[in-house]
């Protein structure tokens, strides 16, 4: 059932880049332990913890931001437990995908190539900024383990237009729907919403091919960190930025006022990265709010996992399935 496809044998700019960054850390641990050695313990003990504790200090500066600035939304106030604990499951889990699965593993398992006799949705998963498909490593092993079909992107240019990537969801698409597994659910972390969004904008019959969309942490409506983005895809991220603007007019045209009536929005009120924490949210979607967790840790909740597979296996048995309309 799964056998290595163009998306696996393709190479992946952002892995090469995580690759070097990888390495340079490495580097600089070498070194660190070089000038103990040469009996310099405060410098090697300096660029030892600056190294290993640097990301989790960037952290708590944008939870402090996202506190800050989520004081006047309307998504539950956040206690200093809750971000507490959302910082402390974001410093583990993202060298897991940031330093080993997305520049190491994001070949491991390939996608489905041949359909499966249970009757599941196919699932396209799109993940979001500076990531690789290898950020879906643990959803691809519960789909795998629960024999349920999927495909997935990498899409570049990492840091290009979000319009650049429609053709790499609609080729991902193409290859779900010819699973024969049925109408294929658009699954998607941060920015991939924003990319299943303007695939869904990109041609009107889009939307009757797709049994649902679940969005993960998506600025939907934007997210204030854009604001300091000068990278073409951040900029489009901007809140009230002109082409969210344009894509959510487009999305009326062609959905009135169901266009977001089978989207799923998972967002959390303790998001570092997607803040303010409502602006992850569609008016007429199935809003889904989980307390204390953080951006990437958030993908990989277990209520959020559970669930979101739940809707696939459903979404591949039920008659009759909803469209995205």
């Amino acid at each position: 059932m799964h056998a290595e496809t163009n998306v696996e044998r393709a190479p992946s700019r952002l892995a090469r880049m995580q690759q070097g960054v990888v390495l340079m850390a490495l580097l600089a641990l070498v070194i660190s332990g070089w000038w103990g050695y040469q009996g310099q313990p405060a410098r090697a003990v300096g660029l030892a913890f600056a190294v290993l504790t640097g990301h989790a200090w960037f952290l708590a500066l944008e939870m402090g931001l996202a506190a800050w600035v989520n004081r006047s939304d309307p998504a539950p106030t956040a206690s200093a437990r809750q971000w507490l604990h959302a910082w402390w499951r974001e410093v583990c889990i993202a060298p897991r995908v940031f330093a080993w699965r997305q520049p190491f593993r994001w070949r491991l398992l390939p996608d489905s190539t041949d359909a499966t006799t249970r009757r599941a949705a196919p699932a396209v998963l799109i993940h979001g900024f500076v990531c690789n498909r290898g950020f879906w490593l643990p959803w691809m092993a519960r789909l795998r383990e629960a024999g349920m079909p999927y495909v997935s992107v990498n899409l570049e240019p990492v840091f290009g237009p979000i319009d650049d990537y429609v053709e790499r969801v609609e080729q991902a698409v193409r290859r779900a729907e010819r699973l024969g597994c049925g109408r294929p659910v658009l699954v998607c972390h941060s920015m991939g919403g924003l990319a299943a969004r303007a695939w869904l904008c990109a041609a009107a019959e889009n939307r009757a091919r797709v049994g649902g969309v679940i969005t993960i942490g998506s600025p939907h409506h934007g997210t204030w960190l854009a604001h300091f983005s000068r990278l073409h895809n951040g900029r489009q991220m901007r809140p009230r930025g002109t082409w969210l603007e344009r894509m959510a007019q487009r999305e009326r045209e062609l959905g009135g006022d169901g266009a977001y009536s089978a989207f799923v929005c998972w967002y959390a009120h303790t998001d570092n990265i997607v803040f303010p924490a409502s602006t992850a949210t569609l008016p007429g979607a199935d809003n889904r709010h989980v307390p204390g967790a953080a951006h990437v840790d958030l993908a990989f909740h277990p209520r959020v996992m559970d669930e979101s597979l739940a809707m696939l296996a459903s979404a591949g048995s039920s008659p009759s399935e909803r469209t995205v309309s």
